[in-house]
């Protein structure tokens, strides 16, 4: 029996982690959210990883307008935190699979960021991540894995697909970014393959290091939203296209932020499926069906 715990088992991605994990033969999981364990203290964080053979991370501070004004606090739970995990890791010899973002890069690339590319943040959560990335690498060379997702979205939180559905509901038209480009992933398909990947790295089946799960393919912001129109049987024509500049933000966003999956094939596995398959089987959830019911 493989013992795995997973922090940050209140948000998005932790549900889902949770519920793969769940289906997997073997595995005996404790699953905390953040008001069961709070990562920014290590004392804590050495007790709950103790006697645990796997570790995944999808604890963090994800508020990232909110990181501009009180980068101490995201810094606190992105880079701290995520030391004091591969800390505890490191001391008890547990495999760690630590969850990161597309915001290290700066986005201004025109073919996608190879795991190796140079890191060069834009903002402040950008910044605590890379910090958190460093102490997973520093700490944990030999047993720590690193993970960077982009333009997440799921059944349990707030996300842009979500938004756009109860949007479709109460508005005709849609004013939406089409000059950033992306890569649209689900949340659940990501989880799977994390415990793809920590399976695979606790029995010396993936070397350790950098990889990027996101989705295949990219598209813009707009072409999301279109693509989640036409998929729900709505009009896509009612979304228009505006630029970046329309929306005042605190923290800039990268306008790039395509990630190469080439890395996976060091673990023996295959990039992550296209945007769109992903997406439209999303559709078909329950919780993203019952916002379609209420679209126009």
């Amino acid at each position: 029996m493989s013992k795995w715990l997973v922090t940050g088992a209140g948000g998005n991605l932790g549900h889902d982690l949770a519920d793969a994990l769940s289906a997997e033969a073997g595995i005996e999981l404790m699953a905390m959210s953040r008001a069961e364990l709070d990562i920014t203290s290590a004392a804590a964080v050495r007790e709950a990883v103790a006697g645990h053979d796997v570790v995944v991370n999808a604890a963090a501070w994800t508020d990232v307008d909110g990181a501009e004004a009180d980068e101490a606090r995201a810094l606190a739970v992105n880079g701290t935190g995520a030391a004091h995990i591969a800390a505890a890791c490191a001391e008890s010899g547990a495999v760690l699979v630590h969850v990161s973002t597309d915001y290290v890069f700066a986005g201004d690339a025109t073919e996608p960021y190879r795991e190796d590319a140079p890191i060069q943040p834009l903002n402040a959560y950008g910044r605590t991540k890379a910090v958190g990335e460093a102490a997973v690498r520093d700490l944990l060379p030999e047993r720590g894995f690193v993970v960077r997702t982009a333009w997440l979205y799921g059944e349990h939180g707030r996300n842009f697909v979500a938004t756009i559905l109860r949007a479709s509901a109460e508005r005709e038209t849609l004013d939406v970014v089409n000059d950033a480009a992306g890569q649209p992933t689900w949340s659940y398909p990501l989880a799977q393959r994390l415990v793809r990947l920590g399976r695979a790295a606790a029995a010396g089946q993936a070397p350790p290091g950098i990889y990027h799960g996101t989705a295949s393919g990219c598209t813009t912001w707009y072409g999301l939203a279109r693509e989640i129109f036409a998929l729900s049987g709505l009009d896509p024509d009612r979304v228009r296209p505006v630029t970046s500049d329309h929306i005042r933000r605190p923290a800039r966003r990268p306008s790039y932020s395509v990630l190469s999956q080439a890395g996976w094939a060091r673990a023996g596995l295959a990039p992550l499926a296209d945007w769109r398959e992903m997406l439209a089987e999303a559709l078909g959830r329950p919780a993203f069906a019952a916002l379609q019911g209420g679209s126009r």
